[in-house]
């Protein structure tokens, strides 16, 4: 909410992209859905949300350069920012692709938009530098213009964080014209955990070991299931993963809702009868942190030989 509001402020305008499929929290203006057409203004998906508040929300398809190229031509002077979790996991694990990023880039530049990266969930746990630092390796010169950082910063303590370059912040008060204060901000007891949180990660191969332990869960599962003959798919990166039981990865929410949610919802059942507890829906990624031990993506696995048979 914050960050959007700043990149309004810094830029004098009021349009808004979002992606369906992504979740950016639970302010009024991103609490849509897509319309019946391309750039289609928002619709409200909660109750107690009026329409007007999400007339200047618009909903893109994740990676679709048609759409976007699109939206830009018929918007660009008009659009402040683009909001987007480059991870989307909150349709389980969907990448957004290096082209598709490279042109979102582009077209923010060329327009004067501010490219906002929700690394709420991403940031920490894919890699040390989040998401944007996986993209900066594939696309030179590749930054995002605002970054916004949550959960894992606050080590497990109620703590988020947004952040730009100096001149978008200091359009922030009290030094510029957006207002942006908490009750709960700078609260010390989160920062010191969070902080404590920071000095754990970034000891020497702590990445190299969390990926490790991530790609060895993945990979068995997909064994797993091969050798159920059950279609299923998956990826990770860093600590995060997903899984679905389809032939081919989602590129985009349409995707995702193809995908076999029955056969999810037996599965997680079987899983948890088994003692091992996923994120209860097909559309939550899932998490492998540094207490996970060798054994327990065993047994994992060895679970999910039983539950997929």
């Amino acid at each position: 909410m914050s960050a959007l509001r700043l990149a309004r402020g810094a830029t004098g305008r009021s349009k808004i992209i979002k992606f369906e499929g992504c979740y950016h929290g639970h302010a009024d203006a991103l609490l849509v859905k897509a319309g019946s057409g391309l750039a289609t203004f928002g619709h409200p998906t909660s109750a107690g949300v009026p329409a007007e508040v999400v007339q200047h929300t618009l909903v893109l398809e994740y990676n679709n350069i048609a759409q976007l190229e699109e939206a830009f031509a018929l918007h660009g002077a008009t659009i402040a920012c683009v909001v987007i979790e480059p991870i989307a996991g909150n349709m389980n694990f969907v990448r957004a692709g290096v082209p598709f990023m490279r042109r979102l880039r582009e077209l923010c530049t060329q327009h004067g938009s501010l490219l906002v990266f929700d690394e709420v969930m991403t940031g920490f746990r894919v890699a040390l530098g989040g998401a944007q630092s996986l993209y900066a390796k594939a696309i030179p010169g590749f930054a995002p213009d605002i970054s916004v950082l949550g959960k894992v910063i606050g080590g497990g303590m109620p703590l988020a964080a947004f952040g730009a370059k100096r001149d978008v912040m200091e359009q922030l008060a009290p030094l510029g014209p957006v207002y942006q204060a908490g009750t709960l901000s700078g609260n010390p007891v989160a920062t010191a955990c969070g902080l404590a949180t920071l000095r754990e990660i970034r000891k020497p191969a702590f990445f190299e070991a969390l990926s490790a332990r991530t790609q060895s869960l993945t990979q068995g599962l997909l064994a797993a299931a091969h050798d159920a003959g059950v279609p299923l798919a998956g990826d990770s990166e860093g600590g995060m993963f997903g899984f679905f039981f389809a032939g081919l990865l989602p590129q985009n929410y349409a995707g995702v809702m193809a995908t076999d949610k029955e056969r999810f919802n037996r599965f997680f059942h079987a899983m948890l009868e088994r003692g091992v507890y996923l994120a209860p829906a097909l559309y939550e990624a899932g998490f492998v942190s540094a207490a996970h031990r060798a054994e327990d993506i065993a047994t994992t696995i060895d679970a999910a030989r039983g539950a997929l048979r």
